[in-house]
């Protein structure tokens, strides 16, 4: 398994995790659950140190795809800013989760704030994740590239160019 391999497996969890995530410590705070709480915060950390793993095999990955036709040096480094903004929003988000299941264990009198501060930086990360995941796609899914009506005529225009040589 190489790089590329590897970061295509785990960089998915980030962005899932931190959805769930969401959902999970929304319902905790409804039914003022520290276990559902926790259970968020737990999805959070994991999600920060699978964005580290994301991170760390993301150079190797781009080593082996950025001078492929298709994908291009700069769809590259669109995504790799995405996810570096990402990943310092998810390690925050980990570290206030770590603070939450401490307030939580200590039934410290600040825990509903931090469950609020959890729930506000896992809204942005839900927005860089789309953002990350989204130009991910775009270095091998050419199809969902904003530009892709004009790399497709360009495509097409070039190849009826080099039938007219003939």
């Amino acid at each position: 398994m190489n790089d590329a391999h590897l970061h295509m497996v785990v960089n998915h969890f980030p962005i899932i995790g931190i959805i769930l995530g969401f959902g999970v410590l929304i319902a905790g705070i409804v039914f003022k659950n520290d276990s559902v709480k926790n259970t968020a915060y737990s999805l959070f950390i994991v999600g920060a140190i699978f964005a580290a793993i994301s991170m760390a095999t993301g150079e190797g990955a781009e080593e082996m795809v950025e001078d492929m036709p298709s994908v291009g040096k700069q769809i590259i480094h669109e995504h790799e800013e995405m996810a570096e903004k990402l990943a310092i929003v998810l390690y925050l988000l980990g570290v206030v989760s770590i603070a939450g299941l401490y307030t939580n264990i200590k039934k410290h009198s600040q825990a509903k704030l931090v469950s609020f501060l959890a729930l506000t930086i896992a809204a942005v990360g839900i927005f860089l994740g789309k953002q990350t995941g989204t130009t991910g796609g775009e270095v091998r899914h050419t199809e969902i590239r904003a530009n892709l009506g004009t790399a497709t005529e360009a495509t097409q225009s070039g190849d009826e160019a080099v039938e007219d040589e003939d």
